[in-house]
């Protein structure tokens, strides 16, 4: 038995105390409640054979009150009553005991029926006297009634006094029973209760004792102690298993340590090879380190053409090359920092020249900024791959002269960024899209920096922290675009 209890996993151990300790409140708590009741019905027997005879005694009074009321007045609502009385104390007799007894009260009531019944006869001889006119036979049943009404009044109030006394002991009784059964009660309670705490108690002790001696050994093991005794395994439950476990694994590291000792001597034999390798690589990285074009190579080359072009004179060149320099130079330096709002303001106006140097001034470029706006601190490169959709999605091969304008406004405590064209514009469905972040690639020109509107929406929620960072508005076709950033104030003055 011992054995198969080993065997149980600690979830069936738990469901196995429960249900034992709940049967068992369970079956107490029955046969608590089967006593109880039959006590209370007992109790309930008791009363009822006073309220009987009360009921009996009243119905006797309204018997002959009724009979009387006929006799006075005649009328056929005093005829009714009596006959309603009538039929009522005919059912309450026929309750009671007819039989031989060789109980008393038995016997009182037996005298009670047989009175009762010879006492309805006489009312009902009495009234039909009255129905008939016979007034010498109406007086003699009358008072006949009258005079054994007064007996039985007087016989049902002493079978009311006997049987109330009788049951006032009988009360006794049960009530003494029910005292004992209630302490029964709490004292086969209190055991249960104890019962059911040593049982937890040695479920538990089965659960955390080995627990405790597996984090015991685990501590050691953890500090490098590795000569610990091997746990004792004595129940096959979870925390069997993993004692098991823990086991093997100490072993295992043991045999692991072995077998590192062993090999050190061969690792320390190849540590030299390995220095010497490990120098070779780091020469022939520092060739390759050395054979990379440093981006400064490419500011220093176009500035040395932006020089070359002032020494000849060629003012519109030199402006040319030294914008292109400062376009590249702020994409290599800034494109993981933060800068301010006037810094991709200014590198918006680098590209916008650097375009219309190259389409001849085709490209309307307006500004409408408040000033007091521009130290907010942005992610860098936000606003010119915008500027650069509006260029090549936008205004690019329209019919119209094209512009863009950028504005820069507080509005109800935000700051918004509006890049704004007059160019074909864009249908609700491609918005949907490009917020929902599903034209990653449509989103880059043939001639983007390689950042787009994709990339802009998330860089811009990743430093604000909200979802709510941008709008992309369009009217229809031909009816442009605008593209509203949104900086809170607050958020702004906390990464000024």
């Amino acid at each position: 038995m011992m054995h198969k209890v080993r065997k149980l996993s600690i979830r069936v151990k738990v469901i196995l105390v429960f249900i034992i300790t709940t049967l068992i409140i369970l079956l107490i708590n029955l046969f608590m409640y089967v006593n109880v009741n039959r006590m209370l019905n007992r109790l309930e027997e008791i009363y009822m054979s006073n309220i009987s005879l009360n009921e009996l005694s009243d119905t006797l009074v309204d018997v002959q009150a009724s009979m009387t009321a006929y006799l006075n007045t005649r009328t056929s609502d005093a005829l009714e009553d009596y006959y309603r009385n009538e039929q009522d104390y005919s059912q309450l007799i026929f309750r009671l005991n007819g039989g031989i007894y060789g109980n008393d009260l038995k016997l009182m009531e037996k005298n009670i029926k047989n009175m009762s019944e010879e006492y309805l006869e006489l009312t009902g001889q009495t009234v039909d006297a009255k129905r008939g006119g016979n007034v010498e036979k109406v007086k003699a049943r009358y008072e006949k009634a009258t005079e054994l009404q007064g007996y039985l009044k007087t016989y049902i109030y002493s079978l009311n006094n006997e049987q109330f006394r009788v049951n006032s002991s009988s009360y006794q009784v049960l009530s003494t029973s029910l005292k004992y059964l209630e302490w029964i009660n709490v004292i086969t309670l209190i055991l249960v209760g104890v019962c059911n705490i040593v049982l937890i108690v040695m479920l538990t002790s089965t659960i955390t004792r080995p627990l405790q001696r597996l984090a015991g050994t685990a501590d050691q093991v953890a500090k490098g102690n590795m000569e610990v005794e091997l746990l004792p395994v004595i129940y096959e439950d979870e925390v069997g298993v993993v004692s098991k476990a823990f086991n093997a694994m100490v072993v295992s590291i043991k045999e692991y340590i072995d077998r590192v000792r062993k090999s050190m001597e061969t690792e320390n034999a190849l540590k030299e090879k390995e220095l010497m390798m490990e120098t070779h690589l780091k020469d022939a990285q520092i060739k390759y380190l050395q054979a990379q074009i440093n981006p400064h190579f490419l500011f220093n080359t176009l500035n040395a053409g932006a020089q070359l072009a002032m020494m000849e004179d060629a003012e519109r060149t030199y402006r040319y090359v030294q914008k292109v320099a400062d376009f590249f130079r702020y994409n290599v330096k800034k494109n993981n920092n933060t800068v301010t709002l006037r810094e991709e303001i200014a590198l918006v106006d680098t590209y916008i020249y650097i375009l219309n140097v190259r389409f001849s001034g085709e490209i309307h470029f307006r500004k409408e900024v408040d000033e007091t706006l521009l130290e907010v601190q942005v992610p860098s490169m936000i606003l010119q791959p915008i500027v650069e959709n509006s260029v090549s999605y936008g205004i690019r091969g329209i019919d119209w002269e094209g512009e863009i304008i950028l504005s820069v406004y507080q509005r109800e405590g935000t700051i918004c960024i509006s890049v704004k064209d007059n160019g074909i514009g864009i249908s609700k469905d491609k918005i949907d899209k490009i917020m929902s972040s599903q034209l990653r690639a449509a989103d880059l020109s043939r001639d983007s920096n390689g950042i787009g509107l994709d990339n802009v929406i998330g860089r811009l929620r990743l430093f604000l922290n909200e979802e709510d960072v941008i709008s992309i508005l369009s009217e229809g076709e031909n009816k442009g675009t605008e593209v509203l950033i949104y900086i809170p104030v607050q958020g702004g003055e906390e990464n000024v």
